[in-house]
């Protein structure tokens, strides 16, 4: 750089006739304007200057004001650019005729389109697989890339990476009844639906969730009790509830340990029978009337022989419900309702949990349960299409 600013002071300067030359007294041309804007560029390539690139918009005013014969320190004035960027652009124009970008070559892609056909093949045939599972299979055929690479890849087609969603393992067989059942109740009125009392068991739990939580906090502070989560042993930190809902709004919620003899949460036959006989009638007059359908699922305890015949006993119209089904129960939608409520809430035992979990399940309106109920139909669509399969509900 010294080197350069040398020659320029001493009249080593670039033969171009097109542009001015200032002299000192000795005529001895001391800068050439052609010099100053090749050692600034210099300048800014050796600092990695680089300047955003300018609009097309504003290179075609460049063109305009120089064909109204403005000089270009005015040009460069009017638009706020560096007078070398009015030049270089007036310059490429009377070179090329373009004031588009130039395309720069860049670094080369790592991959080829054969290697990146083969990690996009690699995902789909198994989604599960991992980044350096692909990266041992592209070493394999020569191709040595890093895993940031095979991310790159992935993420310019559209994939990413996601925490899996637990859905119930469906059987070929539970598959084939969820898709016969889908059929045969798809173009049902939302009159029938709005007949049925929908009926189904949950965990609700003390201390939120049973899985991992999130918390900010600073290094070293992970033991502090207000970034820890309280723990208890042998289930004390939950109470198993049973419900009933209908278009028309919630039913009862009441608790299994409230209703077995000794105050356990386990529900046998016997215990869901009483809790039949005490809620199912009572809850059918309020929210539907005389003549209602009602819903459970397959679990062990309500297809047992006794609650059979206590079903048939009791005269009641009993939907046959296909197995491994809960995405078709909106309850199940309600549950989630009334667990989010639930989130705003401290309470301290288990009595408290069970008061407010009561006034949360009264508290869900009935256009909620009127919306999870006429979703039925979008329920059944989405398992003809999965084709038994469970689905995103």
């Amino acid at each position: 750089m010294r080197q350069l600013a040398s020659q320029l002071f001493h009249g080593q300067v670039c033969d171009i006739p097109s542009l001015p030359q200032l002299q000192c007294a000795d005529k001895r041309p001391r800068v050439h304007f052609k010099c100053a804007i090749c050692i600034w560029n210099l300048l800014l390539s050796t600092l990695k200057m680089r300047s955003k690139e300018l609009s097309l918009s504003v290179k075609q005013a460049i063109i305009m004001l120089k064909k109204q014969n403005k000089p270009i320190r005015e040009i460069a004035r009017t638009l706020g650019v560096a007078i070398t960027t009015v030049w270089n652009i007036l310059k490429k124009k009377e070179c090329t005729g373009e004031l588009s970008n130039t395309k720069r070559p860049g670094r080369p892609r790592k991959t080829t389109v054969v290697d990146d056909l083969r990690i996009l093949s690699l995902v789909k045939k198994t989604p599960f697989t991992t980044v350096g599972q692909i990266k041992n299979t592209l070493q394999e055929v020569g191709a040595c890339v890093l895993k940031s690479t095979i991310k790159r890849r992935l993420h310019q087609s559209e994939y990413r990476g996601f925490t899996t969603r637990c859905k119930v393992l469906v059987s070929l067989k539970n598959r084939k009844a969820r898709l016969e059942f889908a059929k045969q109740h798809l173009t049902k009125p939302s009159q029938f639906w709005n007949k049925i009392l929908w009926t189904d068991e949950t965990k609700i739990n003390l201390y939120q969730s049973d899985g991992k939580r999130r918390v900010w906090r600073r290094k070293g502070t992970a033991h502090d009790p207000k970034h820890t989560t309280s723990s208890v042993k042998h289930g004390g930190g939950s109470v198993m509830a049973w419900a009933c809902m209908a278009a028309n709004g919630t039913g009862s919620l009441l608790f299994i340990d409230d209703v077995t003899a000794d105050k356990s949460s386990r529900m046998n036959s016997e215990v869901f029978r009483a809790i039949l006989s005490a809620h199912i009638q009572p809850n059918a007059a309020e929210l539907i009337g005389r003549r209602f359908t009602m819903q459970m699922d397959n679990d062990p305890k309500h297809t047992a022989k006794a609650t059979k015949e206590f079903l048939k006993g009791q005269k009641w119209n009993v939907m046959q419900w296909p197995s491994q089904s809960p995405d078709l129960n909106p309850i199940e939608h309600a549950f989630h309702l009334l667990k989010t409520k639930l989130k705003g809430k401290c309470p301290k035992n288990k009595q408290e949990l069970k008061t407010v979990a009561v006034e949360a399940w009264q508290s869900i309106t009935r256009d909620e349960t009127q919306c999870l109920v006429m979703s039925m139909h979008s329920r059944l669509q989405a398992v003809i299409d999965c084709k038994g399969f469970a689905t995103k509900y």
